[in-house]
């Protein structure tokens, strides 16, 4: 692959380099080596547990060895997701990148700037012998994406520091001095196969190319989620007529909204042209709702093969019914810090097994008493659709101190470099900073990074220019770090 020509160019071609190494969530092994290595090569303490974390530590510049010790984290791993046309193995092809004006981009996939672009700048420091900083030691996280499980099995003895600057924020001029917790919940809906007797007519429906994005970050943007959607269509046919569901699927990621789902069912074939009748005016309505923030929206609803199998009726109505009543979208907003979401819901995935309904949600909130709130509602909507529910992968959340001294090196280096005044804000996503601070409650801590967009989706792109001024800013704030 051609070298990308962007400043900083440091930070940039270790991008680039991590690009061309698969590094999925729970694929982490080959990606894990590589900094392992690095590390080495570069002659620095280097510590991997038995996870894939790794840890590396660079001595102090000279004269700054007075200076708090500061680590400088990041997650290995990224989202794969693709655009359904776009053939691309995760497992081994590289991201194939392209330059849009200021923007980085990948070829259909998911960029993986979240958090390789973190990676690669701690990455930087670590090779750049002409900075000035006092002790840094630099984290790398394995599995953040799927369950933050890489930052729950680290041992608290690897967070030998004062001050832990995490890497993994998409707003370049904004300092994160707090994130929501979390939690998932795991509907299984069993169903006997069931046989589509008479005159039938089969039918596909699909709802594809909506926006998706975040589940944390994107859930207040008023995008539509369609397996919501998908499931709005089903229980109106449902109600009208004889209705049989043979195959329901939709999302794919916990952390993601839903950008595609499909169905397969069938009515009676003196009703076909009225369901076409109503996917017609539901299409119209839907696209009225979702005119701003869904432009590109597809609906398709199209005859296909007689499949002479469905899932019987009892699930049908109950997952349907389930799926109508269970929350999705923010549930409330911060009494403390205007314009953060507080409280939200993610009906991330649908998938259909042999005999096994499959539905991901994921719950967060900045409070842990009302994460837990929103989780019991939703798996209440499950449990009386007849599912069996697991709840699990719980993680704290980071609660802002508006007293941190880092906090205030940081505001105050990014006045002096850019003129303005960086904003300081928490963040409705699940970062490791709670999770880290459990382990280790005296650490003082933010997150920032440069700008993206899309991520989590095939949109998913990179500010060049925020990340030249991202870099400008961790140089200044490691340069200015108080001493012990």
């Amino acid at each position: 692959m051609e070298s990308l020509n962007l400043e900083p160019r440091a930070v940039f071609s270790y991008f680039q380099q991590i690009c061309n190494i698969p590094h999925g969530s729970k694929h982490e092994e080959q990606i894990s080596a590589f900094l392992q290595q690095f590390g080495k090569e570069l002659g620095y303490e280097t510590i991997a547990d038995e996870v894939g974390n790794v840890l590396i530590k660079k001595p102090a510049s000279p004269g700054y060895e007075d200076r708090k010790c500061v680590i400088l984290q990041g997650h290995m791993d990224m989202v794969c997701d693709k655009r359904p046309s776009v053939e691309h193995d995760f497992t081994k092809d590289p991201i194939r990148l392209v330059v849009d004006g200021d923007w980085l981009k990948a070829d259909g996939t998911t960029l993986g700037a979240d958090n390789g672009i973190g990676v690669a700048a701690a990455m930087a420091v670590l090779a750049d012998k002409s900075l000035k900083h006092g002790p840094v030691n630099c984290l790398f996280t394995v599995d953040e994406e799927t369950g933050l499980t890489g930052a729950q099995a680290l041992d608290k003895n690897l967070l030998q520091g004062d001050i832990l600057v995490n890497l993994d924020s998409e707003d370049e001029g904004e300092i994160f001095i707090g994130c929501a917790g979390g939690v998932c919940n795991y509907a299984d809906f069993r169903f006997i196969w069931d046989r589509v007797a008479g005159d039938m007519f089969f039918m596909k429906a699909e709802i594809s190319n909506l926006t998706g994005g975040h589940s944390g970050d994107d859930i207040s943007k008023g995008r539509a989620n369609a397996n919501k959607l998908l499931n709005r269509f089903l229980c109106r046919i449902a109600q009208k007529y004889e209705f049989y569901l043979c195959d329901i699927n939709g999302g794919s990621l916990h952390n993601a909204i839903p950008r595609d789902a499909s169905a397969v069912f069938a009515v009676q074939s003196a009703d076909k042209e009225s369901v076409r009748v109503d996917f017609n005016i539901f299409a119209a309505e839907v696209r009225d709702e979702y005119s701003v923030t869904e432009p590109d929206m597809r609906l398709v609803l199209q005859s296909t093969d007689a499949t002479h199998r469905c899932i019987d009726k009892e699930t049908t109505n109950g997952l349907l019914k389930s799926i109508n009543a269970v929350f999705n979208g923010v549930f409330a907003m911060s009494q403390d810090v205007p314009g953060l979401v507080e409280t939200s819901s993610n009906l991330a995935s649908v998938r259909m097994n042999e005999n096994t309904i499959s539905i991901t949600t994921s719950q967060r909130s900045s409070i842990e008493s009302a994460r837990d709130n929103v989780s019991q509602s939703v798996r209440s909507a499950f449990e009386l659709g007849g599912a069996k529910v697991v709840t699990k992968g719980h993680y704290p959340g980071w609660k802002p101190n508006m007293n941190s001294q880092i906090m205030k090196v940081a505001c105050e280096q990014y006045t002096a470099l850019f003129g303005g005044e960086a904003k300081i804000k928490a963040i409705h996503a699940g970062l490791e900073c709670g999770l880290f601070l459990e382990k280790a409650p005296h650490l003082d801590m933010i997150s920032f990074g440069p700008t993206m967009r899309g991520v989590h989706s095939p949109d998913e792109r990179l500010s060049i220019s925020s990340t030249a001024r991202f870099w400008q800013h961790l140089v200044a704030l490691l340069e200015n770090i108080p001493v012990k």
